[in-house]
């Protein structure tokens, strides 16, 4: 729809939250963050759905690797390949953590990566309903779909 309507997207949140930093992999010690403090239940590795995050983190870094990329880089540069998205909000909160991102809207994922990607996370996916984002009422009551007049 953005793209027949000449419509802008603005992508939120490529980093799934941090999930696609490179900090949160299997069998390392899971890392101070103040997000994981104030948001405790999203990054709890004992609850099945964060299990399967980093399960799809780990297997994307590992993609990354293969393609010579940071995962930071990959996960960028996979928003910004979609025709539609115009940018992406990263949210750094230091300067280390800017200069890891940039450069990413240079880096262009060849077909069998993102392909792969797609394996991975297939389109659609949502590992967790938590990260679902806001549901507008019109999405879950079909009586707010139609007019009634």
């Amino acid at each position: 729809m953005a793209q027949r309507y000449g419509l802008g997207v603005l992508s939120w949140s490529p980093l799934a939250g941090g999930w696609l930093t490179g900090r949160y992999r299997k069998g390392a010690e899971q890392p101070a963050s103040s997000r994981a403090e104030r948001q405790a239940a999203r990054f709890d590795i004992a609850a099945p759905e964060n299990a399967a995050k980093r399960e799809a983190a780990d297997a994307l870094a590992a993609l990354a690797d293969e393609a010579g990329l940071a995962l930071v880089q990959l996960a960028l540069a996979f928003v910004l390949e979609h025709p539609a998205v115009t940018s992406a909000i990263i949210g750094p909160r230091t300067f280390e953590q800017l200069e890891s991102q940039l450069g990413a809207d240079k880096v262009r994922l060849r077909r069998d990566v993102l392909h792969r990607i797609d394996e991975i996370v297939p389109p659609g996916t949502n590992l967790s309903a938590r990260d679902a984002g806001y549901t507008p009422a019109v999405l879950t009551d079909a009586s707010l779909r139609r007019r009634t007049a």
